[in-house]
């Protein structure tokens, strides 16, 4: 009874032979395609070579069985027998089914596989096919030490956080199938990803709107030529000199782009083409960062988070060609910064070198309620006229900004002279040039200002921040008064001067605030400060009514989100509503 039992006992726990199971597709012929919905296709045709080979008489099947050696995938003899199982096989890939192989291996059809988000129709739904069949490969030998199999194999993984941008690419827009253009249409006309035969780029600065001709006047002051004003900044030309100096001595711009490619974009991989055309390896590799962003203007692309993605490709696979690698995606601190910008029909890629904005020229840190950037505080300081021969008050001076920059101006110093630039990390840079011009910058820089600049708070911690934020400037201790005080009853510092100024408004001013504030300081404008200028940025149209004062002029500018005006008022002693009003000197561009 024991053995009995024992040998039931082994039968029942025996496995099949592995012959048995080949109504598995693959499990001896290495799929090629990626659908097994293909598979199921072809079938018939399968079914049809069999029932040929039934026919033949048993001799020549085994004449061919012996020439065919063991090396043979599949043996002829076993497609008969295993044709029913083949076909079941069929229906189930058909339907999404799952089955299991003979060592209880559980896979899943092509079918019924969950597509990763960036999988679209083309190449990429391979990826399926080669994960179902992943448990049927045959277990891959040891590389020899020295091969290239090796090295790959020994090269470190890429930081998760460098991996996404395959992972998160969203799925193509339904009905936008790959443009694929037609023989007879001519190649895209790309513009020369290289400097003229004068060795000039062409460069973009963007600044804050309303300040493009203030923006193109200091260009044209510092020797540029060939500045055109255009929307939200600047065009000019110069070499890669004039790029680093631009960095160093503007006020106003936000960055300075370097154009490095344009041609016509009507489909998403038309920017691919264009970005894979640029020699990105004069100016970074794979072993730096990489960030690329995106904005357009009308422009009918459906998705640009997409056409970012596109461009970033690009410019992947333009290194992976040429050098052999990719580089990793940084979002924070990358080392090159690459622009596209997008029309109704035109793509341009821009390099940029400025890295983080130019507004921050890395001392401010205290910020106080209501911080400026610094670029619109010297754009306020560019419209109002003020130079650096007259006296500056700022009765609202919060963190100081206005006040620095405009020391910053008295004195003589580049804006950029403490802060790092985004060429400084990429390939080939003149650090010698680089400090040459450093040093003429603060060989002519001076060490007090000619007229008194002044600034009050009646926060006595805004004040506090203004000073840690003059310390850490570089600036002389004494360039810049600063002090406790409230607007409505300072005294006026100098017989003539400049009130520049950003008083509360909008969620910092309330209804009952402003009938406090505004009568009073009207008051003591008229009263202390006549013969003054009075330049106020403010997001209330009513201002001037507040003040009941009549401005001379109103300048379009925006601090952010807000759209705002800055405000140009001239003072007299005696009141606006006892004398005549002077007329404006401008008309009213609000």
């Amino acid at each position: 009874m024991t053995d009995s039992s024992s040998d039931k006992s082994r039968k029942t726990l025996s496995l099949k032979p592995r012959e048995e199971s080949s109504d598995k597709p693959g499990n001896g012929t290495r799929m090629r395609t990626g659908a097994r919905a293909r598979h199921a296709s072809f079938e018939p045709r399968r079914a049809a070579n069999a029932a040929a080979t039934d026919t033949e008489p048993a001799a020549p099947q085994q004449a061919r069985r012996a020439a065919s050696g063991p090396g043979e995938r599949r043996s002829n003899d076993r497609q008969a027998d295993d044709r029913p199982a083949r076909q079941a096989h069929a229906r189930q890939a058909t339907q999404g089914t799952r089955s299991t192989d003979t060592r209880g291996a559980d896979t899943r059809r092509a079918s019924d596989t969950r597509r990763s988000p960036d999988t679209r129709p083309g190449a990429r739904t391979r990826h399926g096919a080669d994960t179902e069949n992943r448990t049927d490969r045959p277990r891959r030998e040891p590389a020899k030490p020295g091969s290239r199999d090796t090295d790959r194999r020994n090269t470190p993984a890429r930081p998760q956080a460098a991996r996404h941008e395959r992972s998160d690419r969203p799925a193509r827009q339904p009905g936008r199938e790959p443009r694929q253009p037609a023989r007879h249409e001519a190649p895209a006309q790309r513009q020369a990803a290289v400097p003229d035969s004068n060795g000039l780029y062409a460069v973009f600065a963007p600044c804050p709107q309303g300040l493009e001709q203030s923006l193109a006047d200091e260009l044209l002051a510092l020797g540029y030529a060939d500045v055109r004003a255009d929307r939200a900044g600047c065009r000019f030309r110069t070499d890669w000199t004039g790029i680093m100096r631009a960095n160093l001595h503007s006020r106003l711009a936000t960055r300075i782009l370097v154009q490095v490619g344009q041609a016509p974009v009507h489909h998403e991989d038309d920017i691919l083409a264009l970005a894979r055309s640029i020699p990105w390896e004069r100016w970074f590799g794979p072993e730096q960062t990489l960030r690329v962003d995106t904005s357009a203007i009308r422009s009918p692309m459906q998705s640009l988070q997409y056409c970012n993605l596109r461009a970033k490709d690009g410019i992947c696979d333009r290194l992976r060609e040429r050098e052999g690698a990719r580089p990793d995606v940084d979002t924070v601190r990358p080392d090159a910064r690459v622009h596209l910008f997008l029309t109704e029909d035109t793509g341009t890629l821009y390099l940029d070198t400025s890295g983080e904005s130019l507004f921050k020229r890395g001392w401010r840190f205290d910020k106080g309620e209501a911080p400026l950037r610094e670029n619109l505080a010297a754009g306020m300081l560019a419209l109002s006229g003020w130079t650096p021969a007259h006296a500056l008050l700022d009765p609202f001076c919060g963190s100081g900004t206005i006040l620095i920059e405009a020391a910053h101006i008295a004195l003589g110093i580049p804006p950029g002279i403490s802060r790092p630039f985004g060429f400084m990390r990429l390939r080939d840079h003149d650090k010698h040039a680089w400090h040459a011009l450093k040093d003429a910058a603060l060989a002519n820089a001076r060490t007090q200002a000619e007229a008194p600049l002044v600034g009050f708070d009646i926060n006595a911690d805004a004040i506090a921040a203004a000073r840690q934020n003059l310390l850490r400037s570089t600036l002389p201790g004494d360039v810049i008064h600063f002090a406790q005080g409230d607007a409505r009853t300072i005294d006026a510092p100098a017989t003539e001067g400049w009130i520049i100024a950003n008083p509360p408004y909008g969620e910092r001013m309330t209804a009952q605030d402003g009938a406090a504030l505004w009568p009073a300081w009207a008051s003591n404008l008229k009263q202390k400060f006549g013969g003054w200028q009075l330049h106020a940025i403010s997001s209330d149209l009513d201002l001037p009514k507040h003040l009941r004062l009549k401005p001379l002029r109103r300048t379009p500018l925006r601090n952010g989100a807000l759209d705002c005006r800055l405000f140009a008022f001239e003072l007299v002693q005696e009141s606006y509503r006892d004398n005549k009003i002077p007329k404006a000197v401008a008309d009213d561009q609000g």
